[in-house]
């Protein structure tokens, strides 16, 4: 009876680690978010946009080395204020960094800004 007591034991405390463990995977994993909207501000030293939506949200995004560009040639250099964009991002710590950005187009009416 002893046995079995302590093996159940033993069952338990091994779920438990099971479990605990399948949540440190679950919340490690980064979740992708889409954004599209006009590039209000754009920093190209500090590598950091302001992107604002149709509905009037800010979100403000890094891109670095590793962010991959469409319809834009140097890494973005060429996006300023006013180009339309979609970006793909992931956020840490309320940080929010740009995986992809596809440029849609340029220089939208100042009123939309």
């Amino acid at each position: 009876m002893k046995i079995r007591s302590q093996a159940a034991l033993a069952l338990a405390g091994l779920l438990i680690l099971v479990v605990a463990g399948l949540s440190q995977v679950a919340v490690a994993q980064d979740v992708v978010h889409d954004v599209s909207g006009i590039v209000k501000h754009i920093d190209h030293g500090t590598k950091t946009m302001v992107v604002k939506t149709t509905d009037g949200t800010e979100h403000t995004i890094k891109y670095t080395g590793k962010t991959s560009w469409e319809g834009t040639k140097d890494a973005g250099k060429a996006v300023k204020e006013g180009s339309q964009v979609s970006v793909k991002y992931t956020e840490k710590g309320g940080e929010k960094t740009a995986d992809a950005v596809k440029v849609a187009g340029k220089d939208v009416d100042k009123t939309m800004q």
